[in-house]
């Protein structure tokens, strides 16, 4: 079974939320590649805390909340490209990107590039906000251009039916469900929450992959 991997249209759109749901509900390995930003509760942090699942440690640790090239250019360093292979993991495994697929590693690479490296699914969370059918039919052409298979959409926030009809149907592509607010956001909250979300094709598309 392949890893699933989470991308969004844009940083900030509930990603972390949607691994730790993936995690909780496959009984997988959480791993998030790149970290940018240790000041407050880092991605692995929150979905560990969430989803009470084997969280693998990030491959790059950076201190600036930044764009991860950035970050490490402000640490004088430079991401080992090599240290971003897929890990061997015994349980499935959900593998977070960081903002959206046109993010750089460095000044030649993005997470686009990973993303065909790796060749495994991807699952894109959108919002489901004024903009997001720009934002998720590019997010989806730019994907299918590299060869990278796609799960399907799970989309964020408040209902939009019309809206993601349009990105399913325009951008030819599965509707995974809709992740509403959670408020509380809980380890129950998450795991009720995700009773919406198409898990069997999601699985499928792991083992297809």
């Amino acid at each position: 079974m392949k890893p699933i991997i989470v991308t969004g249209t844009d940083t900030g759109i509930g990603k972390t939320i949607v691994s730790a749901g993936l995690a909780q509900a496959l009984g997988a390995s959480y791993w998030k590649p790149v970290q940018s930003g240790l000041e407050e509760e880092t991605d692995s942090e929150i979905v560990a805390r969430l989803a009470g699942s084997p969280v693998l440690p990030e491959a790059v640790r950076l201190e600036l909340p930044a764009s991860p090239h950035i970050s490490a250019e402000a640490e004088g360093v430079r991401i080992d490209l090599a240290a971003l292979d897929l890990p061997e993991s015994p349980r499935p495994l959900v593998v977070e990107g960081a903002g959206g697929l046109m993010v750089p590693l460095d000044d030649e690479t993005t997470f686009l590039d990973l993303f065909a490296r790796w060749g495994a699914p991807v699952v894109l969370v959108a919002r489901t906000a004024l903009g997001t059918i720009n934002h998720s039919l590019l997010s989806l052409s730019a994907l299918r251009a590299r060869g990278v298979p796609v799960a399907g959409v799970i989309f964020s926030g408040e209902a939009a039916p019309r809206v993601e009809r349009t990105i399913a149907e325009m951008g030819d592509v599965a509707h995974l469900g809709r992740l509403g607010r959670l408020d509380p956001l809980t380890p129950e909250t998450l795991r009720s929450g995700f009773e919406s979300i198409d898990m069997a094709a999601i699985r499928a598309a792991m083992e297809a992959a």
